[in-house]
C-alpha cells in the first residue's frame, strides 16, 4: 500500500506540473498494473536477473534430498531447485505461493557448506516461504522499482524545463515545486528504507524458523559465519535484490562489530553478529 501510494504521489505531481489531469489516471493504472504484475511473475523476473538455472533429482541428488526432505517436515510443497554458477557462497526464495515456490543457490555455497549447515541455509529459505516472505520481498523489489525509476524521471523532467516551464508560463506556485522537489527527492529514499527494514525483520524471523525445523541452530550460524567470512562477491546482484538473499551479497558493505543506527538503518540484511548471537541464545 505505501508504494502504491507513492506511485499515485508521483502521478499526481506529474499532473499538475504539465497540467495533465490524463498523466494521474495512467500512475493509477501503472500502479494497479504493477501490483498484480509483481505478484504473478515476479519469481520469473528475479530468477532472469540473477541467470538461475533450473535442476532436476539427477543433477544434485544429494541436495534435492535434503530439500525435499526439509519440505516435507516443515510441511510445504517441494520447491523447483534452482543453481547459480556463483563462486559466492548465497541462496535466495523467491516466488508467489509455496505452491509456485523457488529455492536457488550457488555452487559456492553447495562446495564451501557441510551438509549440517547447508540444512540451516536451506531451513531459512524454506521458511521465507512457509512465512510468505518470498512473496512480500519480490512484490517489493517491483513496486521499489518503479518508485525509484518515476522519481528519476521526474527530476529529469525538472532539470530539462518541464516544471519549470509551466512555472514560467503561468506564474504557478513556486513553494509547490519547492516542495515537490523535495518529495521528489524523499520518496526514493524511503521506498528504500521500507524495503530494507522489511528485508532484515524477516530475516530474523526466518532464522528463528529455520533453527526450530532444522532443531539444530549452530548448523545455521556455522553457516552464516562461513558466509560472511567468504571474500568472494555475487556478481548477479544488484540493489534491486539484494535484499533476497540468505546474506549480504555486497561484502564490501558489511559492518563488522557494532554499527551505528543510521548504517543499520541502509543495510539489507542485520549485522551477522546479530544473527549468530540470537541463534546461540547469547544477545
Amino acid at each position: 500500500m505505501f508504494f502504491f501510494l507513492l506511485t499515485i504521489f508521483f502521478g499526481w505531481v506529474l499532473s499538475y506540473a504539465f497540467a495533465s489531469p490524463d498523466i494521474l489516471l495512467i500512475a493509477i493504472v501503472i500502479s494497479v498494473s504493477m501490483s498484480f504484475g509483481s505478484y504473478w511473475w515476479s519469481d520469473k523476473l528475479v530468477l532472469a536477473m540473477t541467470k538461475a538455472k533450473p535442476i532436476e533429482l539427477q543433477d544434485n541428488p544429494e541436495l534435492y534430498r535434503i530439500v525435499e526432505n526439509l519440505a516435507m517436515t516443515a510441511g510445504l510443497p517441494m520447491p523447483k531447485l534452482y543453481i547459480l554458477d556463483e563462486a559466492a557462497p548465497n541462496a535466495f526464495a523467491t516466488g508467489r505461493s509455496p505452491e509456485h515456490a523457488v529455492v536457488a543457490v550457488t555452487t559456492g555455497l553447495l562446495n564451501r557448506l557441510d551438509r549440517t549447515e547447508l540444512e540451516g541455509v536451506i531451513a531459512h529459505e524454506l521458511s521465507h516461504i512457509g512465512n510468505r516472505d518470498m512473496l512480500v520481498s519480490t512484490v517489493v523489489v517491483v513496486l521499489a522499482g518503479v518508485i525509484v525509476y518515476a522519481a528519476d524521471f521526474i527530476m529529469r523532467s525538472f532539470l530539462w524545463g518541464g516544471m519549470g516551464g509551466r512555472d514560467r508560463r503561468e506564474g504557478g506556485n513556486a513553494i509547490f515545486l519547492v516542495v515537490g522537489l523535495i518529495a521528489l527527492i524523499i520518496a526514493p529514499l524511503l521506498a528504500t528504507i521500507v524495503k530494507l527494514a522489511v528485508s532484515r525483520k524477516r530475516e530474523f524471523l526466518a532464522d528463528a524458523s529455520g533453527a526450530l525445523l532444522t532443531r539444530y541452530p549452530e548448523g545455521l550460524a556455522s553457516a552464516l559465519e562461513k558466509i560472511a567470512a567468504d571474500p568472494n562477491k555475487l556478481s548477479v546482484a544488484n540493489d534491486a535484490t539484494a535484499h533476497l538473499y540468505f546474506e549480504n551479497p555486497f561484502k564490501g558493505d558489511r559492518k563488522n562489530g557494532q554499527v551505528s543506527w543510521m548504517t543499520k538503518l541502509f543495510m539489507t540484511h542485520p549485522p551477522v553478529e546479530e544473527r549468530v548471537a540470537a541463534l546461540r541464545g547469547s544477545e
